[in-house]
């Protein structure tokens, strides 16, 4: 397999808004980004995404842009990133932006002036059509509720956003979009930076004629089945490879919405035609709910189910494309109380067990702000605590047409909503977390007193220090080109509650088994394994044998060896 400084990296995502407030007003900004590097580089991570830092309104914080070559004023300036950049660079660790193009904000000067009138000649930049019948061009429904079209009066004409209505669809057919999306591409690569995480990058070619979609039962289809991997999708990264990419050493990794496995291995073909990587959602749509409510639910991921999927992209893709490793995002409710156990008891093992899991298949690993702390969802009381355009419209939108009972909508609400993962870094006990002098955009987690970095900083055993040495074994161990590269194979498949696996190279094998229950569960090693050299990489617990032998795994326990022939 070809060697790739990307595929032997961690990357750990920053967001921006919640991290560290430099000047009091509440907001996360880039020089408390900058103050914070010696944090990162401790920790061991090399590459740090940041959210989108672009000048926006905000309406969904940050992701709807108005100008794509400057920075948002409650997060700094130009300066503060260029000098953010520097003191990266200085440290080792490289810089990937967040590039939004599927859509941008409806006060971009390219939409203010589609919108004025029908001959503008920026027109064609957005997604323009007639109404049908006195009502939308189709039935496409936003992701953030209701329908995907909104009639703007100046014209009596519709445009598309398949996201907010102040988020309209750029239109990737047009070359000349495609080519002033190439050209702010490069003036970011000119100023120094390190790759792109591409956001929403699979919808950006629709379905031919935007046909009607199935609604499953709700007033409007998901605007997904007409955008997502659409017929020139492929096309149109090749051109940005073509006439971007391939000019620098970057980093790339899109967010692909939808994407099946034979789609992914076309989107991060060996080849390197179009994307290193992709973030494909299978395993964390895995406890969603039915199709008329979307992910709300409350209910947990069963485990087979995810091992099975998990693996299924680990062996397809291997050798023909390359994995990204996540569980947590800014998308994402925090994995610890999600798929772990955030009670005092188990808290702390389980996030141990679940990174374990994840840092030792085939990919590159991405670690989410406060992950490496095992922070968990937030006690959101009423819908007014919080601030994720998706989950107050779901509240409105739910709640209105009567689809779960209140009570059960809330909680969901509570389980899934992305701002569990958008609550302030943790980074000691003093008010607000030491996060913020001032008043905080969004409430503060109140269990910072017990979870936050400084204290884990200072305590040999905290999930801080687990993820370090999981991180350093990544990047520079003896170890590193076994679990960066070797062969992924799963064994007890049907477990319930352990979640098993081998990795090979050469003639070394990592052998990982978690226990992903709050219960015991035994394990005897494959016949296989038996008789082999062995030592103990990793465990979460004191008491881990040094060679795999038929034991008893207690709740979230787990632990890594390697064999040698």
């Amino acid at each position: 397999m070809e060697k790739a400084w990307w595929k032997e990296s961690v990357i750990y995502q920053i967001y921006p808004r919640s991290f560290c407030d430099s000047n009091g007003d509440g907001i996360g900004d880039l020089p408390g980004i900058t103050e914070k590097l010696d944090y990162l580089k401790e920790l061991g991570v090399n590459v740090l995404w940041l959210s989108p830092v672009y000048r926006s309104p905000n309406d969904d914080n940050g992701y709807d842009i108005s100008d794509y070559q400057a920075i948002m004023d409650e997060f700094g300036t130009m300066a503060d990133f260029d000098e953010l950049l520097a003191q990266a660079h200085a440290r080792g660790l490289k810089i990937v932006m967040d590039l939004v193009v599927n859509h941008t904000s409806d006060e971009h000067p390219w939409f203010v002036e589609s919108r004025r009138s029908k001959n503008s000649p920026k027109r064609d930049f957005y997604i323009w059509r007639e109404g049908k019948d006195g009502k939308e061009p189709n039935n496409w429904g936003s992701s953030f509720s209701g329908p995907a079209w909104t009639l703007d009066e100046a014209t009596g004409m519709y445009y598309l956003h398949c996201f907010s209505p102040k988020q309209p669809d750029l239109n990737w057919d047009n070359p000349q979009v495609r080519q002033a999306v190439f050209d702010m591409m490069t003036w970011w690569c000119e100023k120094g930076i390190d790759g792109f995480r591409m956001d929403v990058i699979s919808m950006i070619s629709k379905r031919e004629g935007l046909p009607d979609v199935p609604t499953g039962g709700a007033p409007y289809g998901p605007c997904n089945l007409g955008c997502c991997n659409g017929p020139h999708v492929h096309e149109y990264l090749q051109e940005m490879r073509q006439k971007v990419l391939s000019h620098y050493d970057l980093l790339t990794v899109g967010e692909c919405a939808g994407v099946t496995i034979d789609q992914a291995k076309q989107y991060a073909n060996a080849q390197g035609t179009e994307l290193n990587m992709v973030f494909q959602f299978e395993h964390v749509d895995l406890d969603g709910g039915d199709p008329a409510v979307g992910k709300w639910s409350t209910r947990k991921m069963d485990l087979v189910a995810l091992k099975k999927l998990l693996s299924r992209w680990q062996d397809e893709l291997d050798e023909v494309a390359w994995n990204s490793l996540y569980f947590c995002n800014h998308d994402q409710p925090r994995i610890v109380s999600r798929l772990g156990d955030d009670s005092p008891r188990y808290r702390e093992i389980s996030a141990k067990s679940i990174a374990t899991c994840l840092h030792m298949m085939q990919g590159t690993p991405y670690v989410y702000q406060g992950e490496e702390l095992g922070m968990t969802n937030a006690p959101f009381r009423s819908i007014e605590d919080y601030r994720d355009l998706e989950s107050i419209n779901a509240w409105r939108d739910l709640s209105t047409r009567g689809v779960m009972p209140e009570g059960e909508l809330m909680a969901a609400i509570a389980y899934k909503s992305r701002d569990n993962a958008r609550t302030p870094f943790q980074w000691d006990d003093s008010p607000n977390a030491g996060f913020t002098t001032g008043t905080p955009w969004i409430m503060v987690n109140p269990n910072y007193a017990e979870i936050n970095a400084k204290e884990q900083l200072g305590r040999a055993d905290s999930v801080f220090h687990y993820y370090q040495k999981l991180i350093a074994l990544r990047r520079r161990s003896p170890d590193s080109d076994l679990i960066v590269y070797g062969k992924y194979r799963l064994i007890l498949p049907e477990d319930p509650q352990l979640f098993a696996y081998t990795r090979t190279l050469g003639d070394k094998t990592l052998l990982t088994v978690c226990n992903l229950s709050g219960a015991p569960a035994d394990f005897t090693p494959p016949a296989e394994l038996a008789g082999t050299s062995a030592r103990l990489l990793i465990a979460n617990w004191k008491t881990a044998p040094a060679a795999p032998a038929a034991m008893t795994f207690q709740p979230w326990q787990a632990a890594v060896w390697v064999l040698v022939d």
